[in-house]
């Protein structure tokens, strides 16, 4: 089941988790290979999260977002060995409110149109980072 959008309950639970501090966000996309836009417009999958891109980022970065990490794809080690991503990053934030910020911003939610037209399949992960240690499990 693809999924491209949170739940009303999972985005209350994020709402309820306000700790403090930074939070990441591992973010795994599938892009679509044609763009799916209720207007009827063309274009790729790619093209269309692209757009998302260029026009979230001022938002994104306004709120104190910043890209962390990010990586390609090469194989599946461990799961699913037909699951793919097109697309596999860690966004920051310095806190979860600046999160739902960005989520409210109306600029933001007018570039979201371009992210559900493109993105076929995706992941959003919450996580608190934590110090990087020597070993797997510190």
């Amino acid at each position: 089941m693809p999924h491209t959008s949170f739940t009303r309950e999972g985005f209350a639970e994020f709402r309820a988790n306000d700790r403090p501090g930074p939070i990441h966000m591992l973010n795994l996309v599938l892009l679509r290979d044609k763009a799916e836009y209720e207007d009827g417009r063309q274009a790729t999958g790619a093209e269309a999260y692209a757009a998302y891109g260029r026009l979230s980022a001022p938002v994104f970065k306004r709120v104190g977002g910043q890209v962390v990490w990010s990586g390609e794809m090469e194989q599946m080690l461990i799961g699913p060995q037909e699951k793919t991503w097109d697309l596999c990053f860690i966004a920051e934030y310095p806190e979860p409110a600046a999160f739902v910020e960005m989520l409210k911003d109306p600029e933001y939610r007018e570039a979201m149109a371009h992210r559900q037209a493109g993105v076929l399949d995706s992941r959003l992960i919450r996580m608190k980072p934590r110090a990087s240690g020597e070993g797997f499990g510190e």
